[in-house]
């Protein structure tokens, strides 16, 4: 059984402010999305972004490992192969809270103290990686969290945007198990920032753009 620390890198009560984000699910459901279509956007999320994301999340730990500790390649190479402002925005948004607890947790641990050199901030998945080394936790359980935390955001989202049985919720992510599977070893198996996956959701970035200019929204993505 994994030790703590997995599991609460994997828990959406983690306070890093991951509450303010649906993972697309809101501009999804804004363009027509219904609830029958969220195991379908699950699984198009972890064929494409959560795999950038986790690969970034899992890059930054390694980094977090060397002396002296750099995340300016992974970070430029996620920013990359994020075009959009508001998804960036949203990351970097995320990030911060991210960063508030592994201050919290280790202020002086190398890996803390060098995301405050990360301009113009760290994004999620490299904070994210940052926090892992302060918790000490494996790249597989963080390639993990990572994925895990794209299935239940869109699933927790889900619940406030698309009312119903929250079982559905609980049964989306079963199912989903062999792509979340897929998506752990495919970021696993990049070993530099410039073999990062730019696999980014062409319809979830035109949906984000068409959010950024709502007035009324749950979420910030």
């Amino acid at each position: 059984m994994p030790g703590p620390a997995p599991l609460l890198l994997g828990d959406g009560r983690l306070p890093v402010g991951a509450y303010t984000y649906s993972a697309g699910l809101e501009p999804a459901v804004a363009a027509g999305l219904t609830r029958e279509h969220v195991p379908a956007l699950l699984r198009a999320r972890l064929r494409t972004a959560a795999v950038t994301e986790a690969a970034a999340a899992v890059l930054a730990l390694r980094a977090a490992a060397e002396d002296p500790v750099d995340y300016g390649p992974v970070q430029r190479a996620l920013a990359a192969r994020t075009p959009v402002a508001p998804l960036r925005e949203a990351s970097a948004a995320l990030g911060r809270g991210v960063h508030r607890l592994a201050r919290r947790l280790a202020p002086d641990h190398p890996a803390v103290t060098a995301l405050s050199a990360v301009r113009p901030r760290p994004l999620r998945s490299v904070a994210l990686g940052a926090l892992g080394a302060v918790m000490k936790v494996s790249e597989e359980d963080l390639a993990h969290g990572v994925v895990y935390d794209e299935l239940q955001t869109i699933a927790s989202a889900a619940l406030k945007l698309l009312p119903g049985d929250p079982l559905d919720t609980v049964a989306w992510i079963l199912a989903a198990e062999p792509e979340a599977t897929a998506a752990v070893h495919e970021a696993l198996a990049v070993r530099t920032p410039a073999g990062l996956p730019a696999r980014t959701p062409l319809l979830t970035e035109q949906w984000a753009l068409e959010h950024a200019r709502r007035e009324r929204r749950l979420f910030l993505a």
